[in-house]
């Protein structure tokens, strides 16, 4: 219908009062037999017109006074078009006379088969004529609007039916306008739409209301849905089951199954069962927090119940086991799937497959995928995806490309997600040149990489250095208006600066934030690396301003990597006025930030200020870590202050926090040159007072004339055993021997009492990586009974009897060192 055909409805001259039916007038058997001729002769006659012309000229019949029981008996638009044109074609003076009800009737028919340009036309033109639609088909149009996903459309004339037609729609039509506005997130307006059929009694019922609960819900206001429910109780609305459904299934969305399990258990109290629904909604939340304890319960209750779990809800519970590390509890649920008489389908199979691929168990996942075969399920697209990636994550390539033809010739063509799955892996395992080859094949193929593949590919090319691709798939990133996420950008602008070329980042940070792509935190962090690295310090100091700038608050890694800038240039002034800056801001100073500060006030030989500051750190709860006691260490050392370096050492060792080369540098060396300073401390120390077991132990094999160099390895091998480290005595011993030091007797006592210690004492001799001569054991347990003292009680017999029953046994054993 077009606007010149609608223009030639036109008011009656006389019009009559409005009507709220669109059949005014009762239909008579002489109008029925009339309205039944007219439907035949426009379905069935080729000749219609003339037909038309002639029925109505017998019956001396105007068509004003059918025409709306026509178009209500009409049930194909097309046949509504033809008569109307007919109808308006017929009129002398420009067009034939419709009333409002004929137009009404027409306006449903539309609506009906949501013929929306036609029915604006309609509403248009009524309104230009005066015409006033009925309450009847103005819900007609408003549900077609709402149901269509037209939720503007449907509120303008939701509006106009009450301000400019004083006609409130109906309940049907109210509710689909609710059902749309929630579906599109306009909690607002549902609001005061629910609000406007409250004013009128009995106008809301229980869909109306459940509408509205549902959609609370799932914005997470399920208290706000509660209260909502208990105040509509017996106003038009007698809430059942399904309210209760909604709502636990809100609590649980929004992490709070303890009130979901609560508002579960007051269900008997208030007269109703718990269904399947029920049940599954609870289990659901459940699930995602990891409760299997309070599932195995519900699952016993449904049970009782003679409520039988289907398979969805068992495979959402499979699902969760096996995401939570729960790989024990999974082979249970499918044997308990079994036994209730619930067959595993290929869901529960996929399940099982993506926790095996997950865990990069490929056999297992292939025994799986054999297993659903041979039950007669079809493998789907999530099955191979599954096997695909694992296949690329342990480099077999050809059987993850073989995999997806085999997709192929299944009927499940691979999509984004596959092939995503195959260029991870290629990624991962560092196949980068593999993974650009297979998104080409993509995009031969017609599919478009997305961000996730784009970011996979640009974070492999950093990675291994190949900065120029990066930068190609960069911009070829962005003309495709995706944006690289701020960690693969940070990514991009680090390989620059760490491959020196701190210009080239800046370029790149400054290209993507041209594009509107905010660099985050972490891109901004990025670059002030980058000046620090290179020394610039009044231009990372710029760039912390334009930071703030954007909007930005520098955080911890800011400010920690500003100072440390600082540092590096002997600028320890410069250091606490940054420090003093990342207070006044509220930042907590982390690990990494006095420790920087540690190393600025060693380098700058207060010792003490950085003990001071040490302590300070511990006093608010934080661990120093390697970096922050090999600092202490190295400097105590370096300034000859032999008994503190190894009371640190002592004391990182006590709080379990593993050394590294750096570390064991510095004891070595440190130990080694300070001979003398260990024989000055001895005579010096206070009465009472015992030195650190580090220097004890050295001082002990100087004095028996033990090269230092030797000394100072087999007592840092000792105070590890005796913190329980073998593992690092064990490397450490390592390093010595490819120095060209050879383990002796007290490395290896050390090594037996840390065995001791750690209960693996029976694997000593595997462990032990030397071994001793007869004589050396000899040593060995004189040595023994000599840092006997440093040891727990009853930890140096076991070790002592090895030493004596080998001896005695087999000397042979011992005479390879």
């Amino acid at each position: 219908m077009s606007k010149t055909l609608l223009s030639h409805i036109r008011p009656l001259h006389h019009p009559k009062p409005i009507q709220r039916s669109s059949s005014p007038l009762p239909l008579t058997s002489n109008f029925r037999i009339l309205v039944y001729d007219v439907l035949r002769i426009l379905k069935t006659e080729q000749r219609w017109e003339e037909s038309l012309d002639s029925l109505f000229v017998s019956t001396e019949t105007e068509v004003s006074e059918v025409a709306h029981f026509v178009f209500d008996k009409i049930r194909e638009p097309d046949l509504g078009l033809k008569f109307f044109d007919w109808a308006s074609a017929k009129s002398d003076c420009g067009g034939f006379t419709f009333n409002g009800s004929a137009c009404s009737s027409l306006l449903k028919l539309l609506s009906r088969f949501r013929l929306f340009d036609e029915v604006e036309s309609l509403l248009e033109t009524m309104k230009c004529k005066g015409l006033t639609p009925t309450r009847e088909a103005l819900s007609v149009a408003i549900q077609a609007y709402a149901e269509a996903g037209l939720v503007d459309r449907a509120l303008v004339h939701y509006n106009a039916a009450s301000g400019v037609y004083n006609s409130f729609p109906d309940v049907i039509a109210c509710n689909s306008l609710l059902n749309a506005l929630v579906k599109s997130h306009k909690l607002d307006i549902a609001r005061r739409i629910y609000h406007d059929m409250v004013q009128r009694d009995d106008f809301v019922d229980n869909y109306s209301v459940g509408i509205l609960v549902r959609g609370l819900c799932k914005e997470g206001k399920v208290e706000e849905a509660k209260k909502l429910m208990e105040q509509s109780w017996g106003k038009g609305c007698v809430p059942h089951i399904v309210f209760y459904n909604i709502m636990i299934d809100g609590y649980c969305k929004n992490g709070d199954s303890g009130k979901a399990i609560k508002l579960f258990r007051e269900l008997e109290l208030k007269g109703f069962l718990p269904t399947l629904e029920t049940y599954g909604a609870l289990i659901s939340g459940l699930c995602k927090e990891g409760d299997f304890e309070e599932i195995d319960k519900l699952l016993v209750e449904m049970k009782e119940r003679g409520l039988n779990a289907n398979v969805r809800l068992l495979n959402n519970i499979l699902d969760a086991r096996i995401k939570h590390n729960h790989k024990t509890e999974a082979s249970k649920t499918i044997r308990w799937m079994i036994d209730n008489g619930r067959e595993p389908d290929i869901v529960t199979y996929n399940c099982l497959i993506s926790g095996s691929s997950r865990d990069g168990k490929l056999q297992e996942a292939e025994e799986l995928l054999q297993e659903a075969i041979k039950k007669g399920l079809e493998p789907t697209l999530t099955t191979y995806t599954s096997l695909v990636h694992i296949y690329s994550q342990q480099g077999n390539f050809v059987k993850a490309s073989d995999l997806l033809i085999e997709m192929t010739k299944k009927g499940h063509t691979p999509d984004l997600v596959a092939y995503g799955a195959l260029i991870h892996g290629l990624v991962s395992t560092g196949e980068v040149d593999v993974a650009l080859v297979v998104q080409d094949t993509m995009r031969a193929k017609g599919i478009v990489p997305d961000m996730t593949v784009y970011n996979i590919l640009l974070s492999g090319l950093c990675k291994k250095g190949r900065l120029p691709a990066a930068k190609i798939l960069l911009a070829e990133m962005l003309e495709k208006n995706l944006s690289p996420d701020a960690f693969v950008n940070a990514t991009l602008v680090d390989g620059f600066i760490r491959n020196g070329k701190l210009e080239e980042a800046r370029r790149i940070f400054e290209l993507t934030a041209s594009k509107g792509i905010d660099p985050g935190i972490v891109g901004y962090n990025a670059m002030v690396k980058g000046y620090c690295k290179f020394g610039l310090m009044n231009d990372a100091m710029l760039f912390l301003k334009k930071m703030m700038r954007g909007d930005h608050t520098p955080d911890q890694f800011t400010y920690s990597t500003i100072i440390d800038g600082y540092i590096k240039q002997n600028d320890l002034h410069g250091a606490l006025r940054i420090f003093g800056q990342m207070l006044k801001r509220r930042c907590k100073p982390n690990v990494v930030t006095y420790t920087s500060l540690i190393n600025g006030f060693c380098r700058s030989g207060e010792s003490d200020t950085a003990e001071t500051t040490f302590a300070e750190m511990e006093s608010c709860g934080l661990e120093p870590n390697v970096v922050t006691y090999t600092t202490l260490i190295g400097s105590f050392f370096k300034d000859g202050k032999l008994r503190k370096a190894c009371l640190y050492f002592d004391r990182m060792l006590f709080h379990k926090c593993v050394p590294n080369d750096f570390t064991f540098n510095y004891l070595v060396n440190g130990l080694s040159h300070n001979v003398a300073a260990l024989r000055a401390g001895e005579c010096q120390l206070p009465v009472g007072e015992e030195s650190p077991l580090c220097q004890q132990v050295f001082g002990c094999m100087i004095s028996d004339g033990w090269e230092p160099r030797a000394a100072a390895y087999s007592s840092v091998i000792f105070c590890l055993c005796r913190y329980r480290m073998v593992d690092t005595a064990i490397y450490l011993c390592d390093r010595m021997r490819i120095k060209g030091f050879v383990p002796d007797p007290v490395s290896f006592i050390a090594m037996l009492h840390g065995l001791s210690l750690e209960r693996r004492l029976p694997e000593w001799k595997t462990s032990i990586p030397f071994s001793i001569s007869e004589k050396e054991v000899r040593t060995a347990i004189m040595y023994s009974q000599k840092l006997n003292r440093f040891l727990p009680t009853g930890f140096m017999a076991d070790a002592l009897h090895i030493l004596y029953n080998s001896l005695e046994e087999d000397p042979a054993l011992y005479s390879q060192g």
